[in-house]
Protein backbone atom coordinates (compact mmCIF):
# COMPACT_ATOMS: atom_id res chain seq x y z
CA UNK A 1 0.00 0.00 0.00
CA UNK A 2 2.58 2.33 1.37
CA UNK A 3 4.20 1.87 -2.46
CA UNK A 4 1.12 2.99 -4.29
CA UNK A 5 0.46 6.12 -2.73
CA UNK A 6 3.50 8.04 -4.34
CA UNK A 7 2.29 5.93 -7.64
CA UNK A 8 -0.94 7.44 -7.26
CA UNK A 9 -0.06 10.60 -6.47
CA UNK A 10 1.98 11.04 -9.25
CA UNK A 11 -0.81 9.96 -11.58
CA UNK A 12 -3.43 12.38 -10.48
CA UNK A 13 -0.81 15.44 -10.64
CA UNK A 14 -0.22 14.28 -14.46
CA UNK A 15 -4.34 14.57 -14.63
CA UNK A 16 -4.50 17.79 -13.42
CA UNK A 17 -1.78 18.98 -15.96
CA UNK A 18 -3.64 17.20 -18.70
CA UNK A 19 -7.25 18.57 -17.49
CA UNK A 20 -5.64 21.94 -17.25
CA UNK A 21 -3.62 21.89 -20.61
CA UNK A 22 -7.31 20.76 -22.26
CA UNK A 23 -9.05 23.99 -21.58
CA UNK A 24 -6.64 26.07 -23.14
CA UNK A 25 -6.95 25.30 -26.68
CA UNK A 26 -6.81 27.16 -30.06
CA UNK A 27 -10.27 29.20 -29.58
CA UNK A 28 -9.71 30.41 -26.08
CA UNK A 29 -6.04 31.52 -26.90
CA UNK A 30 -5.89 34.82 -27.90
CA UNK A 31 -4.91 36.20 -31.02
CA UNK A 32 -3.32 39.38 -29.75
CA UNK A 33 -4.40 43.20 -30.57
CA UNK A 34 -5.80 43.98 -34.01
CA UNK A 35 -4.06 46.69 -35.90
CA UNK A 36 -5.98 49.74 -37.15
CA UNK A 37 -5.71 50.43 -40.45
CA UNK A 38 -7.68 54.36 -40.88
CA UNK A 39 -9.19 54.25 -44.49
CA UNK A 40 -10.79 57.40 -45.78
CA UNK A 41 -13.83 56.84 -48.30
CA UNK A 42 -16.39 58.40 -50.12
CA UNK A 43 -20.28 57.85 -48.73
CA UNK A 44 -21.68 56.27 -51.76
CA UNK A 45 -19.34 53.02 -51.18
CA UNK A 46 -20.54 53.01 -47.04
CA UNK A 47 -23.64 53.90 -47.60
CA UNK A 48 -24.46 51.04 -49.36
CA UNK A 49 -23.16 48.66 -46.26
CA UNK A 50 -20.60 46.93 -48.63
CA UNK A 51 -17.57 48.55 -46.24
CA UNK A 52 -19.27 47.41 -42.99
CA UNK A 53 -19.26 43.63 -44.28
CA UNK A 54 -15.82 44.46 -45.34
CA UNK A 55 -15.09 45.67 -41.86
CA UNK A 56 -16.69 42.63 -39.96
CA UNK A 57 -14.91 39.97 -42.38
CA UNK A 58 -11.22 41.92 -42.47
CA UNK A 59 -11.41 42.09 -38.67
CA UNK A 60 -12.46 38.31 -38.37
CA UNK A 61 -10.00 36.74 -40.66
CA UNK A 62 -6.58 38.92 -40.39
CA UNK A 63 -7.42 40.25 -36.93
CA UNK A 64 -7.28 44.03 -38.81
CA UNK A 65 -9.52 46.39 -37.65
CA UNK A 66 -10.65 48.78 -40.42
CA UNK A 67 -11.24 52.34 -38.85
CA UNK A 68 -14.02 54.06 -42.12
CA UNK A 69 -14.22 57.75 -42.31
CA UNK A 70 -16.90 58.18 -45.04
CA UNK A 71 -16.98 61.49 -46.63
CA UNK A 72 -17.68 63.24 -50.07
CA UNK A 73 -14.73 62.12 -52.37
CA UNK A 74 -13.24 65.78 -52.05
CA UNK A 75 -13.43 65.75 -48.20
CA UNK A 76 -12.24 62.26 -48.68
CA UNK A 77 -8.93 63.49 -50.25
CA UNK A 78 -8.47 66.17 -48.17
CA UNK A 79 -8.64 64.01 -45.04
CA UNK A 80 -5.83 61.68 -46.41
CA UNK A 81 -3.83 65.22 -48.07
CA UNK A 82 -3.85 65.76 -43.95
CA UNK A 83 -2.27 62.29 -42.95
CA UNK A 84 -5.33 61.16 -41.24
CA UNK A 85 -5.56 58.44 -43.27
CA UNK A 86 -3.54 54.88 -44.48
CA UNK A 87 -5.66 54.17 -47.26
CA UNK A 88 -7.62 56.40 -49.87
CA UNK A 89 -10.69 54.26 -51.83
CA UNK A 90 -12.56 56.88 -53.94
CA UNK A 91 -14.41 57.03 -57.28
CA UNK A 92 -13.01 60.28 -59.14
CA UNK A 93 -10.85 59.76 -61.56
CA UNK A 94 -9.16 63.33 -61.81
CA UNK A 95 -9.21 64.06 -58.49
CA UNK A 96 -7.46 60.71 -57.91
CA UNK A 97 -4.40 61.79 -60.71
CA UNK A 98 -4.18 65.14 -58.69
CA UNK A 99 -3.62 63.27 -55.62
CA UNK A 100 -1.20 60.73 -57.28
CA UNK A 101 0.85 63.83 -59.22
CA UNK A 102 1.34 65.65 -56.30
CA UNK A 103 2.97 62.79 -54.86
CA UNK A 104 0.28 61.98 -51.77
CA UNK A 105 -1.06 58.60 -53.09
CA UNK A 106 0.50 55.12 -54.54
CA UNK A 107 -0.52 51.83 -55.66
CA UNK A 108 -3.26 52.63 -57.09
CA UNK A 109 -5.40 49.76 -58.21
CA UNK A 110 -9.08 49.71 -59.53
CA UNK A 111 -11.44 47.64 -57.65
CA UNK A 112 -15.15 47.79 -58.98
CA UNK A 113 -17.62 49.93 -60.62
CA UNK A 114 -21.04 50.61 -61.52
CA UNK A 115 -22.92 53.11 -63.09
CA UNK A 116 -24.58 56.60 -62.23
CA UNK A 117 -27.87 57.03 -62.96
CA UNK A 118 -30.38 59.85 -63.32
CA UNK A 119 -33.56 59.23 -61.54
CA UNK A 120 -36.65 61.16 -61.14
CA UNK A 121 -40.07 61.23 -60.64
CA UNK A 122 -42.11 58.18 -62.15
CA UNK A 123 -44.21 61.17 -64.32
CA UNK A 124 -40.95 62.54 -65.62
CA UNK A 125 -42.26 66.01 -66.02
CA UNK A 126 -39.40 67.37 -68.51
CA UNK A 127 -39.66 63.96 -70.44
CA UNK A 128 -36.00 63.26 -70.97
CA UNK A 129 -36.41 59.51 -70.54
CA UNK A 130 -34.37 57.75 -73.66
CA UNK A 131 -32.05 61.09 -73.97
CA UNK A 132 -28.64 60.59 -73.41
CA UNK A 133 -27.05 61.90 -70.36
CA UNK A 134 -26.05 65.21 -71.90
CA UNK A 135 -29.52 65.69 -74.22
CA UNK A 136 -30.76 64.81 -70.51
CA UNK A 137 -29.18 67.84 -68.89
CA UNK A 138 -29.71 70.07 -71.59
CA UNK A 139 -33.33 69.69 -71.45
CA UNK A 140 -33.15 70.09 -67.83
CA UNK A 141 -31.48 73.25 -68.03
CA UNK A 142 -33.96 74.56 -70.39
CA UNK A 143 -37.31 73.76 -69.27
CA UNK A 144 -36.02 75.04 -65.49
CA UNK A 145 -34.83 78.44 -66.35
CA UNK A 146 -38.24 78.02 -68.02
CA UNK A 147 -39.69 77.74 -64.48
CA UNK A 148 -41.47 75.09 -65.77
CA UNK A 149 -43.41 73.20 -63.28
CA UNK A 150 -42.50 69.86 -61.60
CA UNK A 151 -38.25 70.37 -63.27
CA UNK A 152 -36.10 70.85 -60.08
CA UNK A 153 -32.71 69.32 -60.14
CA UNK A 154 -30.95 68.62 -56.88
CA UNK A 155 -27.42 68.44 -56.76
CA UNK A 156 -24.91 67.62 -54.59
CA UNK A 157 -22.59 70.28 -54.95
CA UNK A 158 -19.71 68.67 -52.89
CA UNK A 159 -17.03 68.00 -54.51
CA UNK A 160 -17.57 64.67 -54.43
CA UNK A 161 -16.95 62.21 -57.08
CA UNK A 162 -20.53 62.03 -57.53
CA UNK A 163 -20.68 65.95 -58.17
CA UNK A 164 -17.18 65.60 -60.27
CA UNK A 165 -19.20 63.71 -62.36
CA UNK A 166 -21.85 65.39 -62.46
CA UNK A 167 -19.79 68.43 -64.03
CA UNK A 168 -18.21 66.46 -66.19
CA UNK A 169 -21.85 65.91 -67.79
CA UNK A 170 -22.92 69.40 -68.22
CA UNK A 171 -19.44 70.33 -69.54
CA UNK A 172 -20.18 67.61 -72.31
CA UNK A 173 -23.51 69.41 -72.77
CA UNK A 174 -21.50 72.34 -73.63
CA UNK A 175 -22.48 74.72 -70.34
CA UNK A 176 -19.57 76.15 -68.38
CA UNK A 177 -20.75 74.72 -64.64
CA UNK A 178 -19.72 77.50 -63.05
CA UNK A 179 -21.31 80.64 -64.95
CA UNK A 180 -24.26 78.77 -66.24
CA UNK A 181 -25.28 76.19 -63.77
CA UNK A 182 -24.78 77.26 -60.58
CA UNK A 183 -26.69 79.91 -58.16
CA UNK A 184 -29.27 80.25 -62.39
CA UNK A 185 -32.78 79.42 -60.56
CA UNK A 186 -34.60 77.56 -58.01
CA UNK A 187 -34.27 74.85 -60.26
CA UNK A 188 -31.38 73.91 -59.63
CA UNK A 189 -30.77 72.87 -55.70
CA UNK A 190 -27.09 72.43 -53.77
CA UNK A 191 -27.75 69.98 -50.95
CA UNK A 192 -23.76 70.06 -49.97
CA UNK A 193 -24.55 66.38 -48.51
CA UNK A 194 -24.17 62.45 -49.25
CA UNK A 195 -25.76 60.87 -51.32
CA UNK A 196 -28.36 59.06 -49.09
CA UNK A 197 -29.21 62.30 -47.65
CA UNK A 198 -29.32 63.78 -51.49
CA UNK A 199 -31.42 61.26 -52.56
CA UNK A 200 -34.01 61.98 -49.90
CA UNK A 201 -34.16 65.83 -50.55
CA UNK A 202 -34.82 64.78 -54.04
CA UNK A 203 -37.31 62.40 -53.35
CA UNK A 204 -38.88 65.77 -50.72
CA UNK A 205 -38.74 67.49 -53.93
CA UNK A 206 -39.85 65.20 -56.37
CA UNK A 207 -37.37 66.86 -58.82
CA UNK A 208 -34.10 64.45 -60.42
CA UNK A 209 -30.70 63.84 -59.44
CA UNK A 210 -27.18 62.08 -60.23
CA UNK A 211 -26.78 59.02 -58.36
CA UNK A 212 -24.72 55.72 -58.72
CA UNK A 213 -26.95 52.74 -59.14
CA UNK A 214 -26.18 51.02 -55.71
CA UNK A 215 -26.64 53.90 -53.53
CA UNK A 216 -30.13 54.34 -55.41
CA UNK A 217 -30.82 50.38 -54.59
CA UNK A 218 -30.18 51.14 -51.01
CA UNK A 219 -32.40 54.02 -50.91
CA UNK A 220 -35.04 52.46 -52.72
CA UNK A 221 -35.15 49.39 -49.88
CA UNK A 222 -35.09 51.81 -47.26
CA UNK A 223 -37.63 54.06 -48.78
CA UNK A 224 -40.09 51.61 -50.67
CA UNK A 225 -42.79 54.57 -50.91
CA UNK A 226 -40.29 57.17 -52.70
CA UNK A 227 -41.45 58.55 -56.33
CA UNK A 228 -37.80 58.74 -57.45
CA UNK A 229 -37.17 56.10 -60.66
CA UNK A 230 -34.69 55.47 -62.95
CA UNK A 231 -34.91 57.61 -66.10
CA UNK A 232 -31.75 57.61 -67.65
CA UNK A 233 -29.34 54.62 -67.15
CA UNK A 234 -27.02 54.54 -70.46
CA UNK A 235 -24.58 56.80 -71.22
CA UNK A 236 -20.74 56.45 -72.07
CA UNK A 237 -20.58 59.15 -69.33
CA UNK A 238 -22.20 57.09 -66.90
CA UNK A 239 -19.25 54.94 -66.29
CA UNK A 240 -18.55 54.81 -62.25
CA UNK A 241 -15.29 52.79 -60.87
CA UNK A 242 -13.96 52.44 -57.77
CA UNK A 243 -9.90 52.64 -57.35
CA UNK A 244 -7.86 52.27 -54.00
CA UNK A 245 -4.66 53.80 -53.55
CA UNK A 246 -2.00 53.73 -50.04
CA UNK A 247 -1.22 57.03 -48.84
CA UNK A 248 2.15 57.65 -49.63
CA UNK A 249 5.06 57.29 -46.84
CA UNK A 250 7.35 60.16 -47.94
CA UNK A 251 4.72 62.58 -47.20
CA UNK A 252 3.26 60.87 -44.28
CA UNK A 253 6.39 58.11 -42.59
CA UNK A 254 3.51 56.88 -39.84
CA UNK A 255 1.09 55.64 -42.68
CA UNK A 256 0.62 51.89 -42.07
CA UNK A 257 1.86 50.44 -45.10
CA UNK A 258 1.90 47.07 -44.09
CA UNK A 259 -1.86 46.48 -43.57
CA UNK A 260 -2.34 48.97 -46.63
CA UNK A 261 -0.13 46.78 -48.88
CA UNK A 262 -2.19 43.53 -47.65
CA UNK A 263 -5.69 45.32 -48.01
CA UNK A 264 -5.47 46.63 -51.49
CA UNK A 265 -3.56 43.14 -52.51
CA UNK A 266 -6.96 41.57 -50.51
CA UNK A 267 -9.02 43.26 -52.52
CA UNK A 268 -7.62 42.98 -56.26
CA UNK A 269 -7.25 39.15 -55.04
CA UNK A 270 -9.97 36.22 -56.19
CA UNK A 271 -11.59 36.22 -52.36
CA UNK A 272 -11.90 39.94 -52.52
CA UNK A 273 -13.38 40.49 -55.35
CA UNK A 274 -15.58 37.67 -55.03
CA UNK A 275 -16.48 39.10 -52.19
CA UNK A 276 -17.38 42.26 -53.87
CA UNK A 277 -19.34 40.57 -56.24
CA UNK A 278 -21.84 38.75 -53.69
CA UNK A 279 -22.63 41.81 -51.85
CA UNK A 280 -25.89 42.59 -52.29
CA UNK A 281 -27.51 39.65 -54.23
CA UNK A 282 -28.99 38.01 -51.45
CA UNK A 283 -30.98 41.48 -50.27
CA UNK A 284 -31.13 43.08 -53.96
CA UNK A 285 -31.10 39.78 -56.50
CA UNK A 286 -28.05 41.52 -58.32
CA UNK A 287 -24.49 42.89 -57.40
CA UNK A 288 -24.09 46.49 -56.06
CA UNK A 289 -20.66 46.75 -57.29
CA UNK A 290 -19.35 44.56 -60.21
CA UNK A 291 -15.53 43.56 -59.23
CA UNK A 292 -12.96 44.84 -61.84
CA UNK A 293 -11.61 41.16 -62.60
CA UNK A 294 -14.86 40.86 -64.83
CA UNK A 295 -12.89 43.35 -67.23
CA UNK A 296 -10.33 41.90 -69.76
CA UNK A 297 -8.02 44.45 -69.29
CA UNK A 298 -9.03 47.31 -67.25
CA UNK A 299 -5.84 49.28 -68.25
CA UNK A 300 -7.55 50.26 -71.34
CA UNK A 301 -10.03 52.82 -71.77
CA UNK A 302 -12.90 53.01 -70.49
CA UNK A 303 -11.40 51.96 -67.38
CA UNK A 304 -7.85 53.28 -68.01
CA UNK A 305 -6.61 51.69 -64.33
CA UNK A 306 -4.31 48.46 -63.29
CA UNK A 307 -6.56 46.42 -61.04
CA UNK A 308 -4.50 43.07 -61.40
CA UNK A 309 -0.73 43.66 -60.45
CA UNK A 310 -0.10 42.90 -57.00
CA UNK A 311 1.39 45.81 -55.27
CA UNK A 312 4.18 46.12 -52.90
CA UNK A 313 5.00 48.11 -49.53
CA UNK A 314 5.85 51.19 -50.50
CA UNK A 315 8.88 52.89 -49.03
CA UNK A 316 9.32 56.58 -47.77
Amino acid sequence: MKKLLPVLGILLILAAVVITAGCVDSNTTPKGEPTTLTISTTTSLYDTGLLDAVQDYYLKTYNVNLKITSQGTGKAIATAKNGDADVLLVHSPSQEKTFIDEGYGVNHRGVAYNYFLIVGPEADPAKISGMTPEEGFKTLNELGLKKTEGVVFVSRGDNSGTHSAEKNIWKAAGYNYSADIQGSGDWYKETGAGMGDSLTTAGQLNGYILTDEATFLTYKKNNPSSPLVPVISEGKSLLNRYTVMTVSPAKFPDTNVKDATAFTNWLISKEGQKFIGDFGKETYGKSLFTPMSTVKDSTLPPFNIDSTTPVTVPTA
